[in-house]
């Protein structure tokens, strides 16, 4: 039993015992609910008082509210790379750490990103509907033909960890890369927004929301899009105009879209729900084992260090 006198650190969901190793001695744990929900924020506001840490998952939102509820809080630590839902300035004047997982999750939505690629262009979702339905009679050659990756070019928009190991992958399929990012990136391939968007056969998503970016993907930049172009959103929900999106798709300018993130979640846009070309996700994109172990010892190493008076290992 952990000593009463050790600092409280609240995990707003029930995790493994296995990532909490780096607290133990150091911390007393609350744990949220099972099953994949995530504590309420009333609940969060009413342990606010008590607690020193917490680990969330990028959705709890850290605003003057919660600072001023929780006096003893020295660290939030965000099992995600996204960091939207700290107020940051105000942490700072608290003195209350910010930490994330920059890496964790690299690999695992680069592997998503290739799988909602491969799922629109070759209609893999709307295939297995299909046989599902019990109306498959036989082979039916050219019904199912979808997009060849081969010889294509795929479009990333944003150029940061997760976009470069889409590269690598996409590279591996015989496809050309080009990107672009705010800031001219110096890598081959580095290509303004507008010609990326009248180049590419597949638009990929990945820069970081932020106000340049909401809403970037607008109804006139998916009219400089090659008609019959696909679209894919790894990146944040309100990149793209889901209302705009719905009218490219509706049109043809768009022949399909995957998406793992919605402008309103977990609400989607409910033109989108009835669309066989498009391919939609719970925004499960870096959800491996492996990715969310790392991620969340990770962040039982932040919480450890801070509580024991050491810089963290990944401050914000």
């Amino acid at each position: 039993m952990p000593h009463p006198d050790l600092p409280l650190v609240l995990i707003t969901n029930t995790v493994p015992t296995a990532v909490l190793t780096p607290l133990q001695g150091i911390a007393r744990v609350i744990m949220g609910p099972s099953g994949g929900d995530l504590m309420p924020r009333t609940e969060v506001l009413r342990l606010a008082p008590t607690l020193a840490g917490i680990i969330n998952q990028a959705e709890l939102r850290v605003d003057a509210e919660l600072l001023a509820a929780a006096p003893q809080l020295r660290i939030v630590a965000n099992v995600a790379m996204g960091v939207n839902n700290l107020d940051l300035a105000a942490m700072r004047s608290r003195g209350v750490v910010a930490t994330n997982v920059p890496e964790a999750f690299t690999e695992s939505t680069a592997d998503c990103t290739l799988g909602l690629i491969l799922a629109v262009a070759r209609r893999l979702v709307e295939a297995d509907r299909y046989v599902r339905s019990g109306a498959w009679r036989g082979f039916q050659p050219g019904i199912w033909d979808g997009t060849l990756l081969h010889g294509r070019t795929l479009g990333l928009v944003g150029y940061g960890r997760v976009a470069q190991a889409v590269e690598r992958r996409a590279r591996a399929f015989g496809m050309t890369v080009i990107h672009y990012r705010r800031t001219a990136s110096g890598a081959p391939g580095y290509t303004p927004l507008d010609e990326l968007l009248a180049r590419a056969d597949i638009v990929s998503l990945h820069t970081p929301l932020n106000p340049d970016s909401d809403r970037l993907i607008n109804a006139a930049r998916l009219a400089r899009m090659k008609r019959g172009a696909l679209l894919v959103n790894m990146a944040r929900g309100r990149v793209v105009d889901e209302a705009a999106l719905v009218s490219a798709l509706q049109s043809g300018q768009l022949a399909g879209a995957g998406l793992d993130v919605f402008e309103d979640e977990p609400r989607v846009h409910p033109d989108l729900l009835t669309m066989p070309q498009v391919v939609l996700t719970p925004h499960l994109g870096g959800g491996t084992t492996d990715s969310r172990f790392q991620a969340r010892h990770l962040c039982a190493q932040n919480i450890a260090a801070v509580l024991q008076g050491r810089p963290p290992l990944t401050p914000v």
